[in-house]
Protein backbone atom coordinates (compact mmCIF):
# COMPACT_ATOMS: atom_id res chain seq x y z
CA UNK A 1 0.00 0.00 0.00
CA UNK A 2 1.29 3.46 -0.91
CA UNK A 3 2.22 5.68 2.06
CA UNK A 4 0.52 9.12 2.05
CA UNK A 5 2.64 12.28 2.04
CA UNK A 6 1.63 15.62 3.56
CA UNK A 7 3.57 18.59 2.20
CA UNK A 8 3.61 21.69 4.40
CA UNK A 9 4.50 24.97 2.71
CA UNK A 10 4.40 28.63 3.71
CA UNK A 11 6.48 31.77 3.77
CA UNK A 12 9.33 32.43 6.20
CA UNK A 13 8.06 32.50 9.77
CA UNK A 14 4.48 31.57 8.88
CA UNK A 15 4.26 28.87 11.55
CA UNK A 16 4.98 25.65 9.65
CA UNK A 17 7.09 24.00 12.34
CA UNK A 18 4.59 24.90 15.05
CA UNK A 19 1.81 23.31 12.99
CA UNK A 20 3.82 20.14 12.32
CA UNK A 21 4.72 19.73 16.00
CA UNK A 22 1.06 20.20 16.97
CA UNK A 23 0.08 17.62 14.37
CA UNK A 24 2.70 15.10 15.46
CA UNK A 25 1.77 15.42 19.14
CA UNK A 26 -1.97 15.02 18.58
CA UNK A 27 -2.27 11.41 19.80
CA UNK A 28 -2.70 9.97 16.30
CA UNK A 29 -0.90 6.68 17.03
CA UNK A 30 0.76 6.63 13.60
CA UNK A 31 4.40 6.01 12.68
CA UNK A 32 5.36 9.31 11.07
CA UNK A 33 8.60 10.25 9.35
CA UNK A 34 9.43 13.91 8.76
CA UNK A 35 11.63 15.41 6.05
CA UNK A 36 12.63 18.97 6.83
CA UNK A 37 14.31 21.46 4.52
CA UNK A 38 16.01 24.56 5.93
CA UNK A 39 17.67 27.43 4.11
CA UNK A 40 21.26 27.02 5.22
CA UNK A 41 23.55 24.36 6.65
CA UNK A 42 22.17 24.67 10.21
CA UNK A 43 18.85 22.83 10.19
CA UNK A 44 17.01 24.34 13.16
CA UNK A 45 13.60 22.98 12.17
CA UNK A 46 14.85 19.39 12.13
CA UNK A 47 15.93 19.84 15.76
CA UNK A 48 12.58 21.38 16.71
CA UNK A 49 10.63 18.49 15.17
CA UNK A 50 13.04 15.77 16.22
CA UNK A 51 11.31 14.94 19.49
CA UNK A 52 7.90 14.53 17.85
CA UNK A 53 8.43 12.20 14.89
CA UNK A 54 9.60 8.62 14.46
CA UNK A 55 12.48 9.83 12.32
CA UNK A 56 13.56 13.23 11.06
CA UNK A 57 15.82 13.78 8.07
CA UNK A 58 17.07 17.28 7.39
CA UNK A 59 17.79 18.56 3.88
CA UNK A 60 20.08 21.57 3.98
CA UNK A 61 21.57 24.38 1.93
CA UNK A 62 18.78 25.71 -0.16
CA UNK A 63 15.45 25.38 -1.85
CA UNK A 64 13.93 21.92 -1.77
CA UNK A 65 12.12 22.60 -5.03
CA UNK A 66 15.21 23.40 -7.08
CA UNK A 67 18.68 22.21 -6.15
CA UNK A 68 17.46 19.53 -3.75
CA UNK A 69 14.94 17.63 -5.88
CA UNK A 70 17.33 14.70 -6.23
CA UNK A 71 17.99 14.72 -2.49
CA UNK A 72 14.25 14.65 -1.78
CA UNK A 73 13.69 11.59 -3.94
CA UNK A 74 16.72 9.77 -2.50
CA UNK A 75 15.55 10.62 1.01
CA UNK A 76 12.05 9.29 0.32
CA UNK A 77 13.54 6.03 -0.91
CA UNK A 78 15.62 5.80 2.27
CA UNK A 79 12.54 6.45 4.42
CA UNK A 80 10.58 3.75 2.62
CA UNK A 81 13.31 1.20 3.39
CA UNK A 82 12.88 1.73 7.13
CA UNK A 83 11.53 -1.10 9.27
CA UNK A 84 8.75 -0.77 10.07
CA UNK A 85 7.70 1.40 7.14
CA UNK A 86 6.19 4.77 8.19
CA UNK A 87 2.44 5.13 7.93
CA UNK A 88 2.72 8.81 7.00
CA UNK A 89 5.47 11.08 5.67
CA UNK A 90 5.44 14.82 6.39
CA UNK A 91 7.60 17.05 4.18
CA UNK A 92 8.23 20.57 5.49
CA UNK A 93 9.42 22.92 2.75
CA UNK A 94 11.72 25.82 3.46
CA UNK A 95 10.06 29.22 3.74
CA UNK A 96 11.87 30.21 0.53
CA UNK A 97 10.63 27.15 -1.37
CA UNK A 98 8.11 27.07 -4.21
CA UNK A 99 6.06 23.87 -3.73
CA UNK A 100 5.78 23.45 -7.51
CA UNK A 101 9.09 21.61 -7.61
CA UNK A 102 8.13 19.37 -4.70
CA UNK A 103 4.87 18.39 -6.39
CA UNK A 104 6.69 17.67 -9.62
CA UNK A 105 9.29 15.57 -7.80
CA UNK A 106 6.61 13.55 -6.01
CA UNK A 107 5.10 12.63 -9.38
CA UNK A 108 8.12 10.42 -10.02
CA UNK A 109 6.53 7.08 -11.07
CA UNK A 110 8.96 5.03 -8.97
CA UNK A 111 8.13 6.99 -5.82
CA UNK A 112 4.39 6.98 -6.60
CA UNK A 113 4.29 3.20 -6.28
CA UNK A 114 5.30 3.32 -2.63
CA UNK A 115 4.56 6.90 -1.47
CA UNK A 116 1.91 9.25 -2.86
CA UNK A 117 1.34 12.96 -2.46
CA UNK A 118 -1.92 13.29 -0.58
CA UNK A 119 -2.38 16.88 0.61
CA UNK A 120 -0.44 20.15 0.29
CA UNK A 121 -1.04 22.37 3.32
CA UNK A 122 -0.24 26.07 3.12
CA UNK A 123 0.37 27.82 6.44
CA UNK A 124 -0.49 31.54 6.20
CA UNK A 125 0.57 34.10 8.80
CA UNK A 126 -2.66 36.00 9.46
CA UNK A 127 -0.73 39.03 10.71
CA UNK A 128 1.42 39.24 7.59
CA UNK A 129 -0.80 38.00 4.74
CA UNK A 130 -2.09 41.35 3.50
CA UNK A 131 1.47 42.63 3.29
CA UNK A 132 2.58 39.52 1.38
CA UNK A 133 -0.26 39.15 -1.11
CA UNK A 134 1.66 40.75 -3.99
CA UNK A 135 4.76 38.64 -3.34
CA UNK A 136 5.17 36.11 -6.21
CA UNK A 137 6.67 33.41 -3.96
CA UNK A 138 3.91 33.81 -1.37
CA UNK A 139 1.29 33.59 -4.12
CA UNK A 140 2.87 30.44 -5.55
CA UNK A 141 2.94 28.80 -2.12
CA UNK A 142 -0.75 29.57 -1.60
CA UNK A 143 -1.78 28.47 -5.10
CA UNK A 144 0.16 25.24 -4.72
CA UNK A 145 -1.75 24.34 -1.55
CA UNK A 146 -4.93 22.30 -1.27
CA UNK A 147 -5.90 23.80 2.07
CA UNK A 148 -4.81 26.97 3.87
CA UNK A 149 -4.24 27.13 7.63
CA UNK A 150 -4.36 30.60 9.18
CA UNK A 151 -1.68 30.90 11.87
CA UNK A 152 -1.37 33.59 14.56
CA UNK A 153 -5.06 34.43 14.32
CA UNK A 154 -5.03 35.24 18.01
CA UNK A 155 -2.85 38.25 17.15
CA UNK A 156 -5.56 39.73 14.89
CA UNK A 157 -9.00 41.11 15.63
CA UNK A 158 -12.04 39.04 14.73
CA UNK A 159 -12.99 41.59 12.08
CA UNK A 160 -9.54 41.56 10.47
CA UNK A 161 -9.45 37.76 10.49
CA UNK A 162 -12.90 37.52 8.88
CA UNK A 163 -11.90 40.02 6.18
CA UNK A 164 -8.71 38.09 5.47
CA UNK A 165 -10.56 34.79 5.17
CA UNK A 166 -12.99 36.35 2.70
CA UNK A 167 -10.20 37.84 0.62
CA UNK A 168 -8.23 34.60 0.51
CA UNK A 169 -11.34 32.61 -0.37
CA UNK A 170 -12.22 34.90 -3.28
CA UNK A 171 -8.65 35.21 -4.58
CA UNK A 172 -7.52 31.59 -4.28
CA UNK A 173 -10.66 29.45 -3.83
CA UNK A 174 -9.12 27.17 -1.21
CA UNK A 175 -10.46 25.56 1.92
CA UNK A 176 -9.42 27.84 4.81
CA UNK A 177 -9.04 26.62 8.38
CA UNK A 178 -7.74 28.17 11.60
CA UNK A 179 -4.49 26.68 12.85
CA UNK A 180 -5.81 26.83 16.41
CA UNK A 181 -8.56 24.44 15.32
CA UNK A 182 -6.54 22.33 12.91
CA UNK A 183 -8.26 19.09 11.93
CA UNK A 184 -6.92 15.64 12.70
CA UNK A 185 -4.40 13.94 10.45
CA UNK A 186 -7.09 11.70 9.00
CA UNK A 187 -9.22 14.74 8.15
CA UNK A 188 -6.27 16.52 6.53
CA UNK A 189 -5.58 13.49 4.38
CA UNK A 190 -9.08 13.82 2.97
CA UNK A 191 -8.73 17.49 2.04
CA UNK A 192 -6.78 17.21 -1.19
CA UNK A 193 -8.35 18.78 -4.24
CA UNK A 194 -9.92 16.07 -6.37
CA UNK A 195 -9.32 18.20 -9.47
CA UNK A 196 -5.76 19.23 -8.55
CA UNK A 197 -3.78 20.07 -11.65
CA UNK A 198 -0.07 19.55 -11.12
CA UNK A 199 1.80 22.63 -12.29
CA UNK A 200 4.27 22.32 -15.14
CA UNK A 201 5.79 25.77 -14.85
CA UNK A 202 9.30 26.48 -13.66
CA UNK A 203 9.47 27.00 -9.90
CA UNK A 204 10.07 30.48 -8.54
CA UNK A 205 13.83 30.58 -7.81
CA UNK A 206 15.11 31.31 -4.32
CA UNK A 207 18.05 33.50 -5.38
CA UNK A 208 16.33 36.63 -4.02
CA UNK A 209 17.26 35.52 -0.50
CA UNK A 210 20.56 35.38 1.35
CA UNK A 211 21.44 33.76 4.64
CA UNK A 212 24.20 33.83 7.21
CA UNK A 213 25.00 31.59 10.14
CA UNK A 214 26.61 32.19 13.52
CA UNK A 215 27.94 29.43 15.77
CA UNK A 216 29.58 29.98 19.16
CA UNK A 217 30.37 27.33 21.75
CA UNK A 218 30.27 29.68 24.73
CA UNK A 219 27.55 31.58 26.57
CA UNK A 220 26.64 35.20 25.85
CA UNK A 221 25.07 38.10 27.73
CA UNK A 222 21.28 38.29 27.41
CA UNK A 223 21.03 42.08 27.41
CA UNK A 224 23.79 42.46 24.81
CA UNK A 225 22.11 39.88 22.56
CA UNK A 226 18.76 41.64 22.79
CA UNK A 227 20.41 44.94 21.90
CA UNK A 228 22.14 43.45 18.84
CA UNK A 229 18.97 41.75 17.59
CA UNK A 230 17.09 45.03 18.04
CA UNK A 231 19.63 46.64 15.70
CA UNK A 232 19.43 43.81 13.16
CA UNK A 233 15.68 43.13 13.15
CA UNK A 234 14.65 45.83 10.61
CA UNK A 235 16.89 44.28 7.94
CA UNK A 236 15.92 40.64 8.52
CA UNK A 237 13.06 38.53 7.22
CA UNK A 238 13.76 35.70 9.63
CA UNK A 239 16.13 34.65 12.39
CA UNK A 240 16.01 31.45 14.41
CA UNK A 241 18.29 29.37 16.52
CA UNK A 242 19.41 28.20 19.94
CA UNK A 243 21.23 30.51 22.35
CA UNK A 244 23.04 29.88 25.65
CA UNK A 245 23.03 32.83 28.02
CA UNK A 246 25.40 33.47 30.89
CA UNK A 247 23.98 32.51 34.26
CA UNK A 248 21.26 30.28 32.77
CA UNK A 249 21.32 26.49 32.70
CA UNK A 250 18.72 26.06 29.95
CA UNK A 251 19.28 26.54 26.24
CA UNK A 252 16.88 29.07 24.75
CA UNK A 253 15.08 29.01 21.41
CA UNK A 254 15.15 32.41 19.69
CA UNK A 255 12.82 33.19 16.79
CA UNK A 256 12.32 36.42 14.88
CA UNK A 257 9.78 36.90 12.10
CA UNK A 258 9.08 40.39 10.85
CA UNK A 259 8.81 42.63 13.90
CA UNK A 260 8.00 39.77 16.31
CA UNK A 261 10.71 38.14 18.39
CA UNK A 262 10.38 35.41 21.02
CA UNK A 263 12.65 33.64 23.48
CA UNK A 264 11.53 30.32 24.96
CA UNK A 265 13.15 27.45 26.79
CA UNK A 266 14.43 24.87 24.32
CA UNK A 267 13.57 21.19 24.60
CA UNK A 268 15.90 19.00 26.62
CA UNK A 269 18.74 17.43 24.67
CA UNK A 270 19.58 20.43 22.47
CA UNK A 271 23.35 20.78 22.04
CA UNK A 272 24.67 23.54 24.34
CA UNK A 273 26.05 25.56 21.44
CA UNK A 274 24.82 28.93 20.17
CA UNK A 275 23.50 28.42 16.62
CA UNK A 276 21.67 31.16 14.75
CA UNK A 277 20.46 31.47 11.15
CA UNK A 278 19.72 34.90 9.66
CA UNK A 279 17.72 35.34 6.42
CA UNK A 280 17.26 38.58 4.45
CA UNK A 281 16.46 39.86 0.98
CA UNK A 282 19.66 39.55 -1.06
CA UNK A 283 19.52 43.12 -2.40
CA UNK A 284 18.96 44.54 1.08
CA UNK A 285 21.29 42.35 3.03
CA UNK A 286 23.94 43.43 5.48
CA UNK A 287 24.46 39.92 6.80
CA UNK A 288 28.25 40.12 7.00
CA UNK A 289 27.91 43.11 9.30
CA UNK A 290 25.20 41.26 11.24
CA UNK A 291 27.47 38.31 11.90
CA UNK A 292 30.22 40.74 12.89
CA UNK A 293 27.95 42.23 15.54
CA UNK A 294 27.11 38.78 16.86
CA UNK A 295 30.78 37.85 17.06
CA UNK A 296 31.38 40.81 19.33
CA UNK A 297 29.22 38.99 21.88
CA UNK A 298 31.83 36.22 22.11
CA UNK A 299 33.56 37.43 25.23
Amino acid sequence: MSVPILVVTGFLGAGKTTFINTLLQSGHGLRIAAIVNDFGSINIDATLIGTSAEGVIGLKNGCICCSLQGDLLRTLRTVMRQTPVPELIVVEASGVADPTGIIQSLMDPVIWQSARLQTVIGVVDATDALHRMEDPLWQTQVRGSDVLLLAKGDCSTAEALSALRSRLSVAFRRTILDLSEAPSISALLELQETNRSFPRTNPVPDNRFAHAEWIYEGAIDLGAFQKVMGQLAPGLLRAKGFIRFKGQADMMLFQLSGNRATLARAEDGVDPVCRLVLIAERDKTGLDEAVGLLRRLET
